[in-house]
């Protein structure tokens, strides 16, 4: 590390050419996540679903995903949603209005070996697919 008078600059200068190569401080930087998530950075997102989907699971595992195609109120895109737990695709049914959130996968990935899914289903028709699931709740009818 340089020392002298001037030094000071040098090392200013070094850090801020240095924070480029971090991946996170990038992405944050660019605003990437706005410009290229489907969401558009925000937790969450309210969308129609268009069909119901089963995917099969990456390589070493095998079985059934049930996953929904859900078009986006906000911008109009299509996005592939994970329905979460046992029967839970039973309780959606095509043009239902479902709330989405990020899956939690690292970087905007999917999470696990669910080919291609980022997000997952959270509520059906404003009621919580949770309790539609342990049948503390009816879903309503829109």
């Amino acid at each position: 590390m340089g020392n002298g008078e001037y030094a000071g600059r040098n090392m200013m200068r070094k850090r801020k050419k240095h924070k480029w190569l971090s991946k996170r401080w990038k992405r944050r930087t660019l605003k990437l996540k706005e410009k290229f998530d489907p969401l558009e950075g925000a937790p969450q997102a309210r969308g129609i679903v268009l069909e119901k989907v089963v995917l099969e699971q990456k390589q070493p595992h095998s079985g059934l995903i049930k996953c929904v195609k859900v078009q986006l109120i906000k911008n109009g895109k299509v996005v592939t949603a994970h329905a979460v737990r046992d029967k839970a695709i039973n309780f959606i049914d095509e043009h239902d209005e479902v709330l989405l959130a990020g899956m939690g996968g690292s970087q905007r990935g999917q999470m696990g070996s669910v080919p291609g899914v980022r997000y997952k289903v959270v509520a059906v028709n404003n009621a919580d697919l949770q309790m539609l699931r342990r049948g503390k709740k009816e879903k309503p009818k829109r």
